[in-house]
């Protein structure tokens, strides 16, 4: 593809990554807010939450990546989501 109209299909992955990224940043905020009070009444945080939130963070990175001409991987929906770039740092405490 010529990098007229790679820059050009930009635009579209942009949009369309864009749009759910946000609606995924959204439900990541509430989650967060909800996890954060978690923590604060049950002294322990969840792995599986962290998880779910390193998953986004690993996506919008891409997304910036693929936006700014850095890297020529498409970002989620137009790839898979793939392997996170940095593992969850808690410890499970049983």
């Amino acid at each position: 593809m010529s990098e007229r109209k790679e820059a050009l299909m930009r635009i579209v992955v942009g949009v369309v990554s864009g749009i759910i990224l946000g609606l995924w940043k959204t439900l990541i905020f509430l989650v967060a807010v909800f996890h954060w009070i978690y923590v604060v009444f049950k002294n322990k945080r969840s792995k599986r939450v962290a998880e779910f939130c390193n998953i986004w963070a690993t996506q919008a990175y891409k997304f910036i990546r693929y936006m700014t001409f850095v890297a020529n991987s498409r970002p989620f929906p137009f790839s898979d989501l793939g392997k996170v770039l940095h593992p969850v740092d808690i410890k499970d405490k049983k």
